[in-house]
């Protein structure tokens, strides 16, 4: 999972066929087995989409099936009848299996999957669709994340390395439940290092905003907003919205010290600021989705969600490494490690999400946010 974009492009092309035009992917007679509809933030946003399609590829590539990626006419502007026209194009070529990532997904998966009953649907960070008369398609298989927990290790790790001024940029405009959960679950988990730190109230300053993050793209707005944060004293930003990530690290990198928090998947390639990741297993949940289309327990999941969190290994943190040396204290990563075993069997619970409005009133008392609705 843990390839570079580049890589994986070496990876995904270097096959036997002629290129499919849709998306230079490969497969055999013009038809392709596995299709990858991708959603906002599109294939390289080195994030959710890049991850989840890195899942597709690799089991692919390891059990002989052909695949292709589709990208919906708009691009992040795309409407539910992009992404339909997308999955109809895919199973005209073939696709008996489609891999789709995102919520905004769910109106076309669930149109095209009751056209489709013998197709295979993964709606990832999705839920179980309706089928019209009051169960769930059965064609339909939703696997989600408790992303509060990695993004709680997240704010835990930032605060025990020492960093008391931190930032939070959330992609969707405070809409997306995947993107509060991470953002939440990092103002838990800088309470409950401070907590444990001994600091006094109010002794962790945040800045929390979902401004300039609707369409999770990089943009000058937002950079010129994370720029202004860095010079008035905040130290790291968790950048949690995709490719927004971009402009979170020009801002960054226009300082002597600024450093950067990725989301989904491991970021540090993207730069040296970036110091650690708040990751869930996108890849590896593609893959479990595929081996029970392919082995017949589909019926284990269809019609079903399943949630993944740090019992089942699905949440975390990827620290950086840059020339062999880690870029957090040992001592954060040890302290880590003892806490994510503590959520892993429930020891410790992080809470999921409340308005903004209530953040401070949920007990958050070490932190002091400011939020930028």
């Amino acid at each position: 999972m843990k390839k570079l974009i580049c890589a994986l492009c070496a990876f995904v092309l270097a096959l036997v066929c002629a290129p499919c035009p849709l998306c230079g992917c490969t497969g055999s007679g013009g038809e392709y087995e596995i299709a990858f509809i991708s959603d906002v933030g599109q294939l390289d946003d080195a994030s959710f989409n890049h991850a989840s399609y890195v899942g597709v590829a690799e089991y692919a590539e390891e059990n002989g099936k052909t695949y292709a990626s589709y990208t919906p006419a708009g691009g992040n502007g795309a409407t539910a009848n992009d992404k339909i026209n997308a999955m109809r194009k895919a199973i005209k070529n073939g696709a008996k299996v489609i891999v789709a990532p995102g919520y905004l997904q769910a109106q076309a998966i669930e149109t095209v999957a009751a056209e489709n009953p013998t197709v295979k649907f993964l709606f990832i960070d999705g839920w179980a669709l309706p089928d019209g008369s009051g169960g769930h398609l059965k064609n339909v298989a939703a696997v989600s994340y408790r992303e509060e927990e990695a993004g709680f290790f997240a704010g835990y790790c930032a605060v025990k390395n020492g960093y008391n001024s931190l930032g939070f940029t959330g992609g969707g405009a405070g809409t997306v439940v995947s993107v509060n959960k991470y953002g939440y679950g990092f103002l838990q988990g800088a309470n409950y290092a401070a907590v444990e730190n001994g600091l006094a109230d109010g002794a962790i300053k945040v800045k929390y905003s979902f401004r300039y993050g609707d369409t999770f793209s990089p943009s000058d707005e937002l950079e010129k907003q994370i720029k202004g944060w860095y010079e008035e004293g905040t130290e790291i930003v968790f950048a949690c919205g995709g490719a927004m990530i971009e402009s979170v690290i020009k801002a960054a990198s226009g300082t002597q010290n600024g450093k950067v928090i990725g989301v989904d998947v491991d970021q540090s390639p993207l730069s040296s600021r970036v110091i650690m990741s708040a990751v869930k297993g996108l890849s590896e949940a593609v893959r479990y989705g595929l081996n029970r289309a392919y082995d017949g327990n589909w019926a284990d999941i269809g019609a079903k969600e399943k949630v993944l969190g740090a019992a089942e290994d699905a949440t975390g943190v990827v620290f950086a490494r840059t020339g062999g040396k880690q870029q957090v204290k040992s001592l954060t990563v040890e302290a880590y490690t003892t806490l994510r075993n503590e959520v892993k069997r429930g020891a410790v619970t992080v809470d999921d999400v409340p308005p903004i409005s209530d953040l401070v009133a949920e007990g958050l008392t070490k932190i002091d946010v400011t939020a930028y609705k």
